[in-house]
């Protein structure tokens, strides 16, 4: 929603995926929220903290979701609901519908929700498992990205 929490918890985990995966050089990778409100921010302090327990570093800068972005991305991911009926509104001519998903559909595990719950109120561990969610997430987005390229990866 505000591209402080759950959204670069996305970009910077997928980042990390795609260079794992020899990839980085070849996928565009971004964040963005669906509310101006953090335009700017970096990611939230306690998101940052529980990125690095779990070995990454969150960089970036909020911004909102454009129309241009619906043309500019192959695959536009939202983490719940709200956020996918926001995007989807800036979709006016209906021209991209297919590309717009919940993010937690990628997700391989039936323990997580379909739905990656916002840890913005609640304690801690919200954001850890919000990253653990993330990477898991993640995972289906890379082979979703490998069947694209025709770099099948298993």
């Amino acid at each position: 929603m505000g591209n402080i929490c759950r959204s670069p918890a996305g970009e910077n985990i997928m980042r990390r995926v795609l260079e794992d995966a020899g990839l980085a050089d070849r996928v565009a990778c971004d964040s963005a929220g669906t509310i101006d409100f953090h335009r700017g921010k970096s990611p939230d302090p306690r998101m940052r903290r529980a990125a690095a327990e779990h070995g990454y570093t969150f960089e970036g800068r909020a911004r909102p979701v454009t129309p241009m972005d619906l043309e500019s991305f192959d695959l536009i991911l939202a983490m719940d609901r709200e956020n996918l009926a926001d995007i989807l509104a800036l979709d006016s001519r209906e021209m991209h519908r297919e590309k717009v998903r919940l993010f937690a559909s990628f997700c391989g595990n039936d323990a997580f929700p379909d739905e990656v719950p916002d840890p913005y109120y609640g304690g801690e561990s919200g954001f850890h498992h919000v990253i653990k969610m993330v990477e898991n997430g993640c995972a289906g987005v890379l082979e979703w990205v490998g069947d694209r390229l025709g770099e099948r990866r298993v």
